[in-house]
């Protein structure tokens, strides 16, 4: 593994920090608070190639690796976290999951205009009693011969309403358990596909979150990814790189967070000295600063083995968790510096810490992520 970046992942990097400050910042308090959809910023990140970022040209993707993936959210979230788990969702899931195991015919209808930004993805796994359980679906795609006849409800779907594309996991055969399940392309304009309302949320208020009803939707064979019976191994192969891509988001909420609080704490000045140079706050830095190199080189690492083709499971759940941990530590830290100015919109971490708590609770628990890296370790 190396320490020091590419040049070109140093230039994608500088791209997306340009990206961020000039394209995110402005209005990102007034989209937090109407919970606005950054649908503007969604197509300007289509046309810079980073919503299939690490798809091949083949398919209109820019053939990026998954270290300048992890960079690119890294520096998206440290000012809009609403935005990059959008872009997020698209990458790690939706294309990642096609290219990987979607055949030809697949590719060339979805992929194609999820890569080049044409069109959003969405990722539908999580229902009313299941949650982050793939084994515990609920929502049936019942075999009617050349198409599966899908009913069912799904929960807190990333891009719920602005999606077109729907990769949604269905059992079909409830006697083989989680053999049983399939993952299926579903249109928005397919009969029978309601999206319920928008969830009010604590934090990433400019994503738009909602429920996804299906009945009696007419979903053809030929939208089946992989074959009968696929869909939990699918759902746990994208799951493993979904992981790097929210790990990196909690790093680039902490990073934000950090980067807020030292400027805060050389510019405010209290019993006559700036912040900096009270001792109890050099150690809050300190401990910040520790923790957000450790969360970085532990999403690098992830990353690293993805692109690498090395097992990375282990390593995507511990960037997962630890970075989640450290967003969380170090936001509340951030509004404890800044005081009573933290507690209000205008200096923006207290939006970075209500969006931080997300991160310890989609693409699994932190509990979860225990479970996976301990599986891990037993081996």
């Amino acid at each position: 593994m190396q320490f020091n970046l590419t040049e070109e992942q140093l230039m994608i990097r500088q791209a997306a920090r340009d990206f961020a400050q000039t394209e995110l910042k402005p209005g990102v308090i007034e989209r937090d608070e109407h919970q606005k959809f950054p649908a503007g910023q969604i197509k300007k990140l289509g046309e810079l190639g980073f919503m299939g970022m690490m798809v091949s040209p083949q398919y209109g993707g820019s053939g990026m690796d998954a270290v300048s993936y992890s960079l690119v959210m890294e520096e998206l979230s440290k000012i809009d976290a609403s935005t990059s788990v959008v872009l997020s969702v698209n990458n790690s899931l939706v294309c990642y999951g096609l290219e990987r195991f979607g055949n030809e015919e697949q590719k060339q209808k979805y992929l194609v205009p999820l890569a080049t930004g044409q069109v959003i993805g969405a990722f539908c796994l999580s229902e009313p009693e299941a949650g982050s359980d793939a084994t515990s679906q609920r929502t049936t795609a019942t075999d009617m011969g050349d198409y599966y006849l899908l009913n069912g409800i799904k929960n807190w779907i990333t891009s719920g309403s602005t999606a077109s594309t729907f990769i949604v996991m269905a059992q079909t055969d409830a006697s083989q358990k989680h053999r049983g399940i399939n993952a299926l392309i579903v249109e928005k304009d397919m009969d029978g596909f309601e999206v319920g309302a928008k969830e009010n949320k604590m934090g990433i208020r400019g994503s738009d979150t909602h429920s996804l009803m299906f009945n009696d939707v007419r979903v053809p064979k030929a939208n089946r990814i992989g074959d009968e019976g696929f869909g939990f191994k699918f759902a746990m192969a994208v799951l493993e790189g979904g992981r790097i891509g929210i790990a990196s988001q909690a790093l680039g909420i902490a990073a934000g967070a950090y980067e807020l609080s030292l400027q805060y704490a050389k510019e405010r000045k209290a019993f006559g000295k700036p912040l900096a140079e009270l001792q109890a706050i050099q150690f809050k830095l300190a401990d910040m600063a520790t923790e957000i190199d450790a969360a970085r080189l532990l999403c690098h690492k992830a990353a690293w083995l993805k692109d690498n083709g090395k097992p990375y499971a282990q390593a995507a759940a511990m960037a997962k968790l630890f970075a989640s941990d450290t967003a969380m530590r170090v936001t509340t830290e951030a509004v404890q510096i800044h005081g009573g100015y933290g507690y209000v919109k205008e200096y923006h971490v207290e939006r970075l810490m209500r969006d931080a708590k997300i991160t310890q609770i989609y693409e699994g628990t932190s509990e979860i992520q225990r479970i996976v890296i301990s599986r891990e370790v037993l081996k």
